[in-house]
């Protein structure tokens, strides 16, 4: 089992769960986070700390976010770990509560199909 990061994620990028990490299993992106599945060992410790509860275990993904574990094991593998907290980002308050944001992010900048 591994945990996923989702859609609340996107444009949002907060990095509380990357300091509670022990394994470093986040790769960060120029518009939110991933897990890489085969470093994640199914801590959880992250999924609280998460201010947009964008953490899922994979086996409990919302059935409309089912793409992201997928999504998440084939960014991790291009993007770099990020392993200290930094800001959110600019407009993180404005996105947060937005839904189905990877559609509009993938219609904006043509990433990250």
């Amino acid at each position: 089992m591994t945990h996923v990061v989702a859609d609340p994620c996107i444009r949002c990028k907060y990095t509380d769960c990357v300091d509670v990490c022990p394994v470093d299993c986040f790769h960060e992106g120029p518009e939110f986070l991933v897990i890489d599945p085969d470093e994640c060992i199914d801590c959880a410790v992250c999924i609280p700390e998460c201010p947009v509860s964008a953490i899922h275990a994979d086996t409990e993904l919302p059935a409309n976010m089912a793409h992201f574990l997928a999504l998440n094991q084939r960014l991790a593998a291009t993007w770099p770990v990020i392993t200290a907290r930094k800001a959110p980002l600019p407009e993180a308050e404005r996105w947060k509560n937005g839904e189905n944001k990877l559609l509009d992010l993938e219609q904006t900048s043509g990433a990250p199909r």
